[in-house]
């Protein structure tokens, strides 16, 4: 029986068209009624000669199709909850009519799984086992894990403008900047098509600023899409914007941004200390994640400095949610042999000192790992890949004291996938949206094995 179609009754290939309705009766019962029993079919003491129940064969079975299929989605359809009834649970992410379960028999595992999708089947292959069933589990808190990242990642991603032709028409909002960064001056510009329309940004060399090398525009232009890397749409025209308060053309960028990370340190003296250290690493995770993926080209910038370094409200996410780091400086870039160990560590140890230093002093366990990462990152210089692991264990765990116990890193991280999955069915079960922590962290807990929390460990406390 397929799991994707609900059940009608169909006629037997061979049976004529009738004109009219069929009626059905059981005919043995009838038969049975009206015939007297056979002498050689033994009956019950105590049974009544006219037991229909007992002297009936069985009706024969009818092949049975589906005309409407079973919902897919969690929330059950209007008729599937009778009014002044508890819903019932759903099995996988199927959910059953009540008549039909009512009217089904209980069924052992393997014919229950045929209800079931295809990613909750190994959970019912072999019940006597907790070994097996654990680790289907395992794996299925895992796929959970990478659905939802995906889904988040499609809606913080998502809505990418497509490059510049010239059939756009443009806007500018405003007559000041947005941002002012180290390099350039950044402008709000509307970009029209027809009834489509996208705010991006105008981005223009400040005056006496060194202008991006060739080579660094082709860099920047050949990677793909990344939520740390600044996109590029082309180029603004010249004489688009009439009005515009710079000449020539201006580089045309997907993502607004709304401060640079030196504003953003000077504005947070405000801030709890324990609030601002968290969002010091996770800004510090972004860059790493963004310098991964330029260290897997063999290019290393060398100036990564606060004021180049820009801000965005991450899309889709509440005001209160930790900033977007966009990495926009290629103006100087150093080529080495692709994933060369070491190519930003010593630049990534200065920035995060100096990122910590307008923090009030803490005694946080975070705040103690950032201050242990900073003074190793010069000293065994490790990859971007490498420092990005170290920050999410500092975030996220396992910390020290795991490794000192001696707790198999393997067993943590189950725990912790199943952790994280239930903390986020609790604040989606009271509307909470997840925000760009909580798809960081999916990220993270997706990817991790055994091996790479040993190694960020290992740099952060050997």
């Amino acid at each position: 029986m397929s799991a994707s179609t609900p059940p009608t009754e169909t006629p037997a290939p061979d049976s004529p068209p009738c004109p009219t309705q069929p009626t059905y009766s059981n005919l043995g019962e009838v038969r049975a009624h009206l015939l007297p029993s056979k002498a050689c079919r033994p009956r019950p003491p105590g049974s009544h000669p006219t037991d229909l129940h007992s002297l009936a064969p069985p009706l024969p079975k009818k092949t049975l199709t589906r005309t409407q299929s079973l919902p897919t989605r969690g929330a059950p359809s209007p008729s599937s909850t009778r009014a002044g009834q508890p819903r019932r649970p759903l099995l996988g992410s199927n959910s059953i009519e009540d008549s039909q379960v009512e009217a089904r028999p209980a069924c052992p595992p393997e014919e229950l799984a045929s209800f079931l999708p295809d990613v909750t089947r190994g959970l019912f292959h072999d019940l006597h086992h907790p070994g097996t069933v654990h680790a289907a589990l395992a794996a299925r808190q895992l796929q959970g894990l990478r659905a939802i990242h995906a889904r988040l990642s499609a809606r913080l991603m998502g809505g990418r403008p497509g490059p510049w032709h010239p059939g756009h028409g443009f806007r500018l909002l405003d007559s000041s900047p947005c941002v002012e960064s180290g390099d350039a001056l950044y402008y709000r510009v509307v970009r029209v098509e027809e009834e489509a329309w996208h705010i991006l940004a105008a981005k223009v060399p400040k005056p006496g600023a060194e202008v991006t090398p060739p080579r660094g525009q082709e860099l920047q232009a050949s990677l793909p899409p990344h939520f740390n890397l600044q996109g590029l749409c082309g180029l603004v025209p010249k004489g688009a914007l009439p009005a515009a308060p710079w000449r020539g053309s201006a580089t045309l960028v997907a993502e607004v941004p709304e401060r640079t990370v030196a504003q953003w340190l000077a504005e947070v003296g405000g801030r709890g200390p324990a609030e601002f250290v968290w969002v010091v690493a996770l800004l510090f995770l972004q860059l790493s994640t963004a310098l991964e993926l330029l260290e897997a080209r063999g290019a290393v910038l060398m100036q990564l400095r606060p004021e180049n370094l820009l801000l965005a409200a991450p899309r889709g996410c509440q005001a209160a949610s930790p900033p977007r780091l966009l990495l926009a400086d290629f103006g100087r870039i150093r080529w080495l042999s692709p994933g060369t160990p070491g190519a930003h560590a010593q630049q990534l140890g200065c920035l995060l000192r100096d990122m910590l230093g307008p923090a009030a002093p803490s005694a946080s366990p975070l705040a103690t790992g950032l201050e242990r990462l900073a003074a190793q990152l010069p000293q065994l210089q490790p990859t971007a890949a490498q420092t990005r692991g170290a920050l999410q264990a500092l975030l996220w765990g396992p910390g020290p004291e795991l490794r000192c116990h001696g707790t198999p890193l393997g067993s943590w991280l189950q725990v912790r996938r199943a952790l994280l999955l239930l903390h986020l069915a609790e604040r989606a079960a009271g509307g909470e949206v997840p925000g760009l922590e909580d798809w960081l962290c999916c990220e993270y807990l997706a990817e991790a094995t055994e091996a790479s929390l040993s190694h960020a460990l290992a740099l952060l406390w050997d």
